[in-house]
Order: C-alpha cells, then sequence, then structure tokens
C-alpha cells in the first residue's frame, strides 16, 4: 500500500487489526469452553467487542505506531484467561485451545479474500466502497496470515510454543515453559535485529500468493 499516505493506511488498517486480535483471542476461549474450562465465558471475554480484548499498549499504541512508521506490524492483545486445570485432558487440550487462534486467523484470510474479490466486482461502478474494501482487505490478509505464522513460532509465551510443551514430557515441557518469563525480550530481540521477519515474511508472502490465486485475485 504505498500509494496510500500514512493517514489512510491507518484508517484501512484500524478494522481488520482489531477484528484479527479480537477473534484470535475469542477463539481460545471457545476452545477452552469446549473442552471444559469456562473461565473466559464467565468473565466476558467471548465477545467480539474489541474494548474487552484490547491492550492499551498492545493492541493500540505499539500498531498504530508501527502503522503510521510503515514498518512491520506487531502486536498484541489482552489474553484470554484459560484455567487449564479445568480442561478434560490438560496436556492434550491445551494444545487444541492455543492451536485454536491461529486457525482463527486462516480462516479469517480466506474471508477477507472473499472481501476483496466483492471489492473488485464493485470497483467498477462503485468504486468509492469498492477501493477501500480491496484496501482493507489486503490489510486483513495480510495480518492474519502475519499473526497465523508469528503464533506458530515455538517462541514462549506465543501459542505455538504451547502446542510444543504439549508434545514434550512433562519435565521437558516445565524447563521448556520457564523461558516464558523472557519471551518479550526474545521477540523484541528478533525484530530489532530483523531475523523476525526474515522468519516470518518468507511463509506469509507465499501464503498470501496461493491464496490470491485461489481467488483469482
Amino acid at each position: 500500500m504505498n500509494e496510500l499516505s500514512a493517514v489512510q493506511n491507518f484508517a484501512v488498517s484500524v478494522i481488520p487489526i482489531l477484528f484479527a486480535i479480537t477473534v484470535h483471542e475469542v477463539a481460545h476461549g471457545w476452545a477452552a469452553k469446549r473442552l471444559g474450562d469456562q473461565t473466559a465465558f464467565l468473565l466476558g471475554r467471548l465477545t467480539l467487542n474489541p474494548i474487552k480484548h484490547i491492550d492499551p499498549i498492545g493492541t493500540l499504541l505499539v500498531p498504530g505506531i508501527l502503522i503510521l512508521a510503515g514498518g512491520f506490524i506487531f502486536g498484541w492483545a489482552k489474553p484470554v484467561p484459560i484455567t487449564t486445570s479445568n480442561l478434560r485432558n490438560p496436556k492434550r487440550d491445551m494444545m487444541i485451545v492455543a492451536f485454536a487462534g491461529p486457525f482463527s486467523n486462516l480462516i479469517m484470510a480466506l474471508m477477507w479474500a472473499v472481501i476483496m474479490k466483492i471489492g473488485y466486482g464493485l470497483a467498477g461502478d462503485f468504486s468509492w466502497v469498492g477501493v477501500p474494501l480491496i484496501y482493507m482487505a489486503g490489510t486483513g490478509i495480510f495480518i492474519n496470515l502475519l499473526l497465523f505464522v508469528l503464533n506458530l513460532l515455538p517462541i514462549p509465551p506465543l501459542d505455538g510454543a504451547r502446542i510444543v510443551a504439549g508434545l514434550l514430557p512433562t519435565q521437558f515441557a516445565v524447563k521448556y515453559e520457564s523461558i516464558e518469563r523472557y519471551g518479550l525480550f526474545i521477540m523484541l530481540g528478533l525484530l530489532i535485529s530483523g531475523i523476525l521477519a526474515s522468519i516470518i515474511f518468507p511463509p506469509v508472502s507465499a501464503m498470501q500468493q496461493m491464496l490470491y490465486q485461489l481467488f483469482g485475485l
């Protein structure tokens, strides 16, 4: 979206980013509820109201600055609380709960592709609607594929680490999850060094191209 100004880029990015982060967290809570843990449901977190999931720094400040700067979009929402002991099969079910978030982003990327297709159909006679939809859908596809790949990285506390921990013997899983207190610093180090982008962008780009080809975009 190089042809858009920073303000226009911000305008078409707000809704896709808020929905991407919100649905991701709701998916975790919904999966947990289905598997026996009512914590998120009882706390009113199984809602698409983004206000319930907003982290002032991770959802608003950091992504907003990065969007306006035209850089790597990075952010997070307030995590949905999960009480692992309430799950019927804690180790297995926690893997399912963890995967539910990234999987929801993959589904949303498909939905945004459909919206982009509609946008192109409207771009002729109804360009005032179609063109903004195309740009918004482009952001929706990208941010959701980005969150899908990013969250599957095996770095605690990302969802990928929860999945890996579920595959490890308990004693190793406990040691592995103890890295979580350093997780944010590891992520920031990878982000600043450019390593994170080199890991994430190739699969995101490949999936984006596959999606465009699938929908004839």
